[in-house]
């Protein structure tokens, strides 16, 4: 099974890089976990945020290969604990499918993206960076795979 990050947002900090890469390597024994950044649409003064959220989340959803299990990351999704993440994961290979997670821009993600979600996950009540997501994101996965694996990345 294989993983794909399809984020709205390009170019993040050299440290959410350097984190998400680091963790990217850790798991790709166990996940691969390719990153696909979608460009976010333009908003500013003059500009319509609703047509810039509709192309971003047309991008995203062209992005996405027909066949995948997707979750979306949504702050109205299931919060899950990191053994039932672990859980989770497990549930996602016996399904034989590969998987998406959906990080959205500045907007929550327009209803059509959602629509397309098998299910959606909150990383909790806090309000968190886009680009600070991608590497909770990693991280957590990670934590969840060597759970699996009887790996000593997790103590609890």
């Amino acid at each position: 099974m294989k993983a794909r990050l399809v984020a709205v947002g390009e170019r993040p900090p050299g440290w959410v890089a350097e984190g998400f890469g680091e963790y990217r390597k850790r798991l790709s024994h166990w996940l691969p976990l390719e990153l696909v950044e979608i460009t976010p649409g333009l908003r500013g003064k003059g500009r319509d945020a609703a047509r810039a959220t509709f192309d971003e989340g047309q991008r995203v959803l062209a992005a996405l290969p027909r066949d995948l299990h997707v979750v979306a990351l949504d702050g109205r999704g299931r919060a899950w604990d990191s053994e039932a993440l672990s859980k989770r994961l497990e549930h996602w290979r016996g399904q034989g499918r590969d998987l998406a997670f959906l990080v959205g821009g500045p907007a929550a993600p327009p209803d059509e993206v959602l629509a397309r979600a098998d299910e959606t996950w909150s990383l909790g009540p806090l309000t968190l960076p886009h680009m600070l997501v991608r590497l909770v994101l990693a991280e957590q996965l990670y934590r969840a795979a060597a759970l699996l694996a009887n790996h000593p990345y997790h103590r609890a």
